[in-house]
């Protein structure tokens, strides 16, 4: 069960950032407590995969507050922040081709103790422990998926950053997806989510902030969507 009466794990702040001359976020702020699973609902361009990158320092320029467990990100380096225990799946996965399933698992280094063995990570994901010789370019979508977030598991990191998992995926593979972010919630991983779906997101999260424009327009508990669909729907055009 989520933590949600102490300090948040992550608190952002009137967060700006810019790609170039290009404004992209307009002073966003969020909060994510020990043990959630948190969605940034919202349209394309809305600024969901640009608040993840800002968090990794991926961004031209930034401004504002990201405090993870305490300590202020913002004027960190990228693999500074990367060692003080966040993982980013990107949208793309960045899966390394050339190695196979295994040597992409065991590739990050280890940065925190708390991580999971090969052996759990197998257990949790057959599909992989199937493939454990194959290369990245052998992988189905789903499965280069679930190498992504697998191998963030492995490191130490307590806060995931997915950035749209389940794009272009069937919907058995989606489901797959799904019980594995509960499973890792289960085991008191927090995850920060960016989805489009927001079907998909009321199975797994417990809050959600929708964003237009580059700002945090609503947040609606899961508990209260039933009776947000209305809002949603006007948000999200779906």
């Amino acid at each position: 069960m989520a933590d949600t009466t102490g300090k948040p794990l992550l608190e952002i702040k009137d967060l700006e950032a810019w790609y170039g001359e290009s404004h992209i976020l307009h002073g966003v702020g969020i909060e994510v407590h020990p043990g959630e699973v948190v969605t940034l609902l919202g349209r394309n361009g809305a600024g969901k995969t640009t608040t993840l990158r800002s968090i990794m320092g991926l961004v031209g320029r930034r401004r504002g507050s990201i405090r993870y467990n305490g300590q202020e990100l913002v004027g960190l380096r990228p693999d500074l922040i990367a060692r003080t225990g966040i993982g980013y799946c990107p949208e793309e996965r960045g899966i390394f081709a050339s190695l196979n399933v295994t040597e992409n698992l065991m590739l990050p280094p280890v940065i925190a103790e708390g991580g999971l063995d090969l052996d759990t990570i197998y257990k949790l994901f057959p599909n992989l422990k199937e493939r454990a010789n194959s290369q990245g370019t052998k992988l189905s979508g789903g499965e280069q998926q679930m190498l992504a977030i697998a191998r963030i598991l492995r490191t130490g990191a307590k806060l995931l950053l997915l950035d749209e998992p389940t794009e272009g995926l069937a919907p058995v593979i989606v489901q797959q997806i799904g019980a594995m972010i509960r499973e890792i919630k289960s085991r008191g991983f927090t995850v920060l989510l960016v989805e489009q779906n927001f079907r998909f997101a009321q199975t797994v999260a417990d809050r959600h902030y929708v964003m237009e424009h580059g700002r945090v327009v609503d947040m609606v508990g899961n508990d209260e969507l039933l009776g947000s669909l209305d809002r949603l729907h006007q948000y999200l055009g779906v």
